[in-house]
């Protein structure tokens, strides 16, 4: 069984930043797909920022010039650099990794546990 195990939430003031990391417990053999989603208290769970395998990244507009996000395929890892954090932005923070974790096992997803996130002056 594989596990996504994030770190790196925690309570920043406005404008400040956080790194969020998730590590998946063993590598994978294909990475397909690496995401960020967020669910705030009371909303429906929202995708964040997406990496693919060829290293293609998308944001959310909500986000889209304060996070980062970056992925080592090797270690089946996969970061998320938040900068200018808003209120807004509070919110428990959930990795997902879709790929293979080898030849014997369908291609699946993968999720993390999640991390808190909490802007607040």
């Amino acid at each position: 069984q594989v596990q996504l195990v994030e770190s790196g939430g925690g309570l920043v003031q406005p404008g400040g930043s956080l790194r969020l990391s998730c590590a998946a417990s063993r590598s994978f053999l294909i990475t397909s797909y690496m995401h960020w989603y967020r669910q705030a208290p009371g909303k429906q769970r929202e995708l964040v920022a997406t990496r693919t395998r060829a290293g293609r990244t998308t944001y959310a507009d909500s986000v889209k010039g304060r996070f980062t996000i970056s992925g080592d395929s090797a270690k089946t890892a996969v970061y998320l650099q938040m900068n200018s954090l808003k209120p807004e932005d509070t919110a428990v923070y959930y990795c997902n990794i879709e790929g293979r974790i080898d030849i014997a096992t369908m291609a699946n997803e993968y999720w993390g546990q999640g991390t808190q996130v909490t802007v607040s002056s």
